[in-house]
């Protein structure tokens, strides 16, 4: 790159002038608004899966295995987002990431608004779940372009000393449309009854995304594209295919980070998914009591996903991310000792403990992390493609593998345990693996 010209970006010196900060800004907060939207309309599957879809989609069926058989379509989504990462990530390193933005926006909102009207099995039998996990595919892939998108923006925007800090933006999006996702299909549930919720209320949630997709698409047409990406377009430092890139050249380095995403991917929806079901189906007790705790965590998400990201600016992205990992794989196990107890107060500090205190350790660094790992020519696949594969690995199977072993083990939770346990550790080995990349500049790794 000696002879290549070198734009003045915000990874090699401080974003100083007015303008220079408002796009940081800018890029961040739509960054933060649009990946919302599209975890809300995600996540709200797992809701739905988790209460709802059982006996919409698979009322023929016995109720546990209605339970599973919406874990399975539910799990189907995240087959989708690897495949995601590389379309998406392919395109974002040869068009832009902008681009790539706007497109996974609308195919995520036009998947969950179509869920919102589609018929349950007592109106077109076997065809209801075979549309559904075609629609839950749609919203995979969709997001497995999103997150790579977002995240390299807002990084790439950062001055260098809050790569951390801005790259976090995008991970807020995880806990808002959680808060999001829980707080509708809370609220629609409370003013129903559960013969009204049944028949109709719970479209309302699905149907109600298509107000908040115009509203992100409004909101990402005036951010501008990366300056490290139009950089390399100036220079004419493409990758011809940024993908086969990762792969061939950087397969050590994709490897390592996908062990790295195991255990927080699984974790989450642990967490978030599995413990709903596991709250309301096998201790019987009301849904209200998993929701309202997935509402109370979100709500601190929005202060310790920035925060342990912040922290990563100041001590290193390592020793943040390798501490959230072990520690939360020695609190898990207790975590289901909490929630055994039926007592709402334990259930919920269980769930901050476990998402907030310890999963955002891992969660909110990961974005920077991730993308100063791979060179700005393949950084939006590398990333991307390492993200997906893992959560499709872990996060994706996470709640079908718990209720699965649930029934097999007749409502002993160690088989459960065991399975996040050995997922942690292969994220810590991997951690531990992993360079340290915090203080150098983006442009350090090609």
């Amino acid at each position: 790159m000696a002879d290549s010209a070198t734009l003045d970006t915000p990874d090699t010196v401080p974003v100083r002038t007015p303008e220079q900060r408002r796009e940081a800004r800018k890029v961040a907060v739509s960054s933060l608004i649009g990946t919302s939207i599209e975890w809300y309309d995600y996540y709200l599957y797992g809701t739905a899966a988790a209460l709802i879809f059982p006996a919409i989609f698979f009322s023929e069926d016995d109720p546990g295995v209605g339970v599973i058989k919406a874990f399975v379509t539910y799990a189907v989504g995240f087959a989708a987002r690897p495949l995601g990462g590389f379309i998406f990530g392919h395109y974002g390193d040869r068009v832009g990431r902008k681009a790539m933005l706007m497109i996974s926006l609308v195919l995520m909102g036009a998947a969950t608004f179509l869920i919102g009207l589609l018929p349950g099995y007592a109106e077109i039998g076997i065809w209801a779940p075979i549309l559904l996990c075609v629609l839950r595919l749609l919203q995979g892939f969709a997001v497995g372009g999103e997150w790579g998108s977002a995240v390299v923006m807002s990084v790439e925007h950062a001055p260098k000393n809050k790569r951390g800090l801005f790259g976090s933006f995008p991970q807020i999006g995880v806990p808002v449309g959680l808060l999001l996702s829980s707080a509708v299909f809370g609220i629609v549930n409370g003013v129903t009854t559960d013969e009204q919720f049944l028949a109709w209320g719970w479209r309302i949630p699905f149907l109600l995304s298509a107000v908040l997709v115009i509203v992100g698409i409004v909101i990402r047409l005036v951010i501008t594209e990366s300056p490290l990406f139009q950089e390399l377009q100036k220079n004419d430092e493409l990758a011809e295919q940024p993908t086969r890139e990762v792969i061939v050249k950087h397969w050590r380095t994709l490897l390592l980070t996908i062990g790295m995403k195991l255990f927080q991917n699984a974790i989450f929806y642990l967490y978030s998914v599995f413990l709903l079901s596991y709250i309301a189906n096998t201790m019987q007790l009301d849904n209200q009591i998993g929701l309202n705790a997935i509402i109370i965590s979100s709500l601190i998400g929005f202060v310790s996903v920035p925060g342990w990201s912040y922290l990563t600016d100041k001590i290193g992205r390592k020793p943040v991310y390798l501490a959230g990992t072990v520690l939360g794989v020695i609190f898990y196990p207790i975590s289901f000792v909490m929630v055994g107890t039926g007592n709402v107060v334990f259930i919920t500090i269980a769930m901050i403990i476990g998402l907030n205190l310890l999963h955002d350790m891992i969660y909110g660094p990961q974005a920077v992390y991730f993308s100063e790992l791979f060179g700005t020519r393949v950084r939006l696949s590398g990333a991307s493609i390492a993200y997906q594969i893992g959560a499709m690995l872990s996060g994706g199977l996470a709640p079908l593998i718990a209720a699965a072993l649930l029934v097999a083990q007749n409502g002993e939770t160690w088989g459960i345990v065991i399975y996040a346990v050995g997922l942690g550790v292969i994220s810590i080995v991997c951690t531990i693996l992993s360079p340290e990349t915090f203080r150098g500049t983006l442009r350090d790794r090609v």
